[in-house]
């Protein structure tokens, strides 16, 4: 007796492209697991210039992309994880990531330092949401 969980791809033209062989997301229900998104303008496929917090708010606006494709939404988030190149940055980015939160259970989250991010970013971030 198998208890096989079926894959889905999720793609969208309204986050940016995965830039390597990787999806943007996998739902494999209950769940949709996001890739890590950086912070791409989708429209231009640049960078998005600025602080830590303004590359924050795309990488924000990519996710809820991403998960809108797969059928879900922020508020359905169970866990984040945030990748930032400098952790003097975690309060400035904090701020942004409460901003997009509404009210009720806030995901569970890891936030990291490493030592390079794809394209010399400030930050990514990955999440899993319920569908």
């Amino acid at each position: 007796m198998s208890n096989k969980i079926e894959k889905k791809l999720v793609n969208t033209d309204k986050a940016p492209a995965a830039i390597g062989p990787y999806s943007q997301a996998v739902i494999a229900a209950p769940f949709v697991f996001t890739s890590g998104q950086l912070p791409v303008d989708p429209k231009t496929n640049e960078l998005v210039g600025g602080d830590a917090a303004n590359q924050a708010k795309q990488v924000f606006e990519n996710l809820k992309a991403v998960l809108a494709e797969a059928g879900t939404d922020l508020s359905r988030a169970v866990k984040a994880t945030v990748f930032l190149r400098d952790m003097n940055d975690f309060a400035a980015v904090n701020k942004v990531y409460a901003s997009f939160f509404g009210e009720g259970i806030l995901p569970a989250r890891s936030a990291v330092q490493v030592a390079r991010l794809p394209k010399d970013v400030a930050l990514e971030i990955e999440m899993i949401a319920l569908l």
